[in-house]
């Protein structure tokens, strides 16, 4: 199940809530995606599934926690965004008053400011900053209390602290009617740590725009046709395969099916990455997320609720974003021992400030410095935000991430491995000499070929448009379809059961690549070339491919004479034909010995072995069940021009990560021997933390531009 967590802003909260629930005996898995704010467990015992327990455990670790659903996460962050924003009003508001004070204090200390005036005014400025930052300062506030029952330390308990010390010691000064209060900066403080909150907020609803826009596409309710006619609207969750729905012009289509009945035109981009409509009737697959555009359509279910490829798709994308990458794990590990060391570094240097004759008062202020400046918020999300990103990047090119590190091992291939059949080439197969068979021909061709279930035997079923089958329709194993028409014997099968092996030779000559089905209809002679044509942008993809230095290979089961047309076609050098399961196998390992790192693209069951044992692997979407299970990222649609936008991308993510970690490192580097020698003050801190998180956030922004070459 997946829950909504409010309270976590860093990765150290991710990795505490991760921690406990691994420890709970019935949790199978925990995961917390930091940028999306969503815990996602697994239960070892379906039967034991209680989400009152996840609710309660959030709530003893100090976080609230809801169910994930879309609307009510989108609400829930539009509140708190509304909430955000009136608190930097009212801290906004708040500190230009104070600063107006300030000014005339610190030019009277010049000029001889009485001390009942500079009193007077250092009591206003109380009067404005007390109420400011217990209303102002809530976000923060609430957050660390929550965190301290739950006897843990969050982000928010230094910055509270930092705040609260800040004030205290201004009170104190004021009370003793000292020269300095720092009102001021307290508020200024609050204000630009909001201004921080606010654009972090807003950065993130912004990365999660691709699973947002996708859970647009889903239809809540569908119309059922009941078994008497009746139509009743009901949710689509509660659909079951088998069940009638009819879609009306204009709706989306709620469920993956067949339809039964009417003709339309549908917008099917989101499945096929195909902008063009298509023209859909009875007998063909639709799928949960197309726009019905034109017609009225009754749909036999299929697949519905969670089943659909629209479901499995969001399942897809928030499975790779909750994954663990090796980036992640070590930024991870990283913001967990932020809590002790920020700590321990700021009483140090309280310490060493009075010990070297500062008064205390100033040591503190320093110290609160030190809390303030070292924050682990662009840690935390140097890596997330650019896994998000690069999602959603590689969503647009129509490419589905399977797992959260296969970024990083994408990024890192050398070589291409291909399947020949369904991969390089489309996976229905077509008639390559269509111009030289009559059309007469192929309609009587295409009705026999209606009794086989061969894919070579739909192939012309297909191409021939039949719909009406030859009745008593005789067939000889391992030969071929009889049947008479008016008289006319009709044999469809292979070249010697229709005695057309002059004519099969032929064509043999002129398609040496293709397998042949020979047709006889009295004394008329047809033979068929049956190929699978290469996908529209083979060529292009394997020359990008080349281009990004990568080499390219081919491993087939097929026959010799087809992979070798192929290859030639393509320019690819290297290639192996009537290779089993376990010779790709073989071959890959043989490459990892050699230090390659293999990217396998492939879709039959036969492929899986080596889709498992490859370094990263992708398959189309029409891919087998077994071979989508072990790829690593799922192309949608005919192109294979998303393999080298997928290559592209990683690289460029990995870049960023690199970049991110990087920067977050000198930032904390500089930072804090700033702080420690007391060169900054703690607004100016705040300025520089939450600068730190935006600029890695808008850093990885860069990955939605994932196209160029490395």
């Amino acid at each position: 199940m997946d829950f909504v967590v409010d309270g976590i802003h860093c990765a150290a909260c991710a990795a505490r809530i991760e921690r406990a629930f691994a420890s709970e005996p019935d949790m199978a898995l925990a995961r917390v995606n930091l940028t999306e704010k969503r815990l996602t467990v697994e239960w070892k015992d379906a039967r034991r599934v209680a989400p009152p327990q996840v609710l309660a455990r959030l709530e003893a670790l100090g976080f609230t926690g809801y169910p994930f659903r879309v609307a009510e996460r989108e609400a829930s962050e539009k509140a708190e965004e509304q909430r955000l924003l009136r608190a930097l009003g009212v801290a906004g508001f708040a500190m230009m008053n104070i600063m107006l004070l300030s000014v005339s204090v610190w030019s009277g200390n010049e000029t001889g400011l009485s001390r009942e005036a500079r009193d007077f005014f250092h009591w206003i400025s109380a009067l404005i900053a007390l109420p400011t930052a217990a209303y102002s300062g809530r976000p923060f506030f609430d957050s660390a209390i929550r965190s301290l029952k739950a006897r843990a330390v969050n982000m928010d308990v230094p910055i509270s602290l930092g705040i609260l010390l800040a004030l205290g010691i201004s009170v104190w000064e004021t009370l003793q009617s000292g020269e300095h209060a720092y009102f001021d900066g307290a508020v200024m403080l609050i204000f630009f740590l909001l201004i921080g909150r606010v654009l972090d907020q807003m950065m993130m609803r912004r990365t999660r725009a691709v699973a947002s826009n996708l859970a647009a596409l889903r239809a809540e309710t569908v119309t059922r046709i009941l078994p008497d006619g009746v139509l009743k609207e009901v949710a689509a969750a509660t659909v079951e395969p088998g069940q009638l729905v009819l879609v009306r012009p204009g709706e989306r289509i709620g469920v993956d099916g067949l339809i039964e009945r009417g003709t339309s035109d549908i917008d099917q981009s989101l499945v096929t990455g195909e902008t063009a409509h298509q023209a859909v009737q009875p007998g063909m697959d639709v799928h949960a997320g197309t726009m019905n555009l034109s017609g009225t359509l009754e749909i036999r279910v299929r697949h519905a609720a969670s089943s659909t490829i629209l479901a499995r798709i969001e399942a897809l994308l928030a499975h790779a974003t909750e994954k663990r990458a090796g980036y992640v794990r070590l930024a991870d590990r990283a913001a967990r021992a932020y809590a002790p060391v920020v700590h321990t570094a700021a009483a140090l240097t309280f310490i060493g400030w009075v010990l070297w004759g500062l008064s205390w008062q100033s040591a503190l202020l320093i110290s609160v410095t030190v809390l303030i400046i070292t924050c682990p918020c662009a840690l935390g999300l140097a890596i997330p935000a650019v896994q998000v990103v690069a999602s959603g990047a590689m969503f647009r090119r129509s490419i589905l991430l399977h797992a959260g590190d296969a970024l990083e091992r994408l990024a890192e291939v050398d070589t291409v491995v291909f399947d020949k059949t369904g991969t390089l080439t489309l996976p229905e197969p077509v008639i390559a000499n269509r111009k030289q068979i009559p059309d007469r021909l192929l309609t009587i061709a295409g009705r026999l070929a209606l009794s086989s279930r061969h894919p070579l035997a739909v192939a012309i079923a297909k191409a021939g448009g039949a719909d009406n089958p030859f009745r008593d329709v005789r067939e000889t194993p391992g030969q071929g379809l009889e049947a008479e028409d008016a008289r006319v014997k009709i044999r469809l099968g292979s070249s010697a059961f229709c005695g057309a092996e002059a004519e099969a030779k032929a064509v043999s000559e002129a398609y040496p690549e293709a397998s042949l089905i020979a047709m006889r209809c009295g004394t008329d002679v047809a033979v068929f070339a049956i190929r699978q044509p290469l996908r529209a942008d083979a060529r292009t993809t394997i020359e990008a491919l080349k281009g990004l230095g990568l080499s390219v290979e081919i491993l087939s089961g097929d026959r010799e004479i087809p992979v070798a047309s192929v290859a030639k076609a393509l320019g690819i050098d290297h290639w192996q034909a009537s290779v089993e399961p376990g010779g790709k196998v073989a071959r890959l390992e043989e490459l990892r010995q050699q230090g390659r790192k293999v990217l396998m693209v492939g879709d039959g069951i036969n492929d899986a072995p080596a889709l498992a044992a490859a370094h990263v692997s992708i398959s189309p979407v029409s891919a087998t069940d077994l071979a989508q299970a072990q790829a690593d990222l799922l192309v949608m649609g005919a192109s294979l021009g998303p393999v080298a936008d997928a290559i592209r991308i990683a690289r460029k993510a990995r870049r960023l990560m690199t970049q991110n970690l990087w920067l977050a490192v000198i930032y904390n580097a500089v930072a804090v021997p700033i702080a420690i020698a007391g060169l900054a003050t703690p607004f100016v801190a705040a300025i520089a933390m939450s600068g730190s998180s935006l600029i890695v956030t808008m850093n990885a922004m860069r990955a939605r531009f994932g196209g160029e070459s490395p």
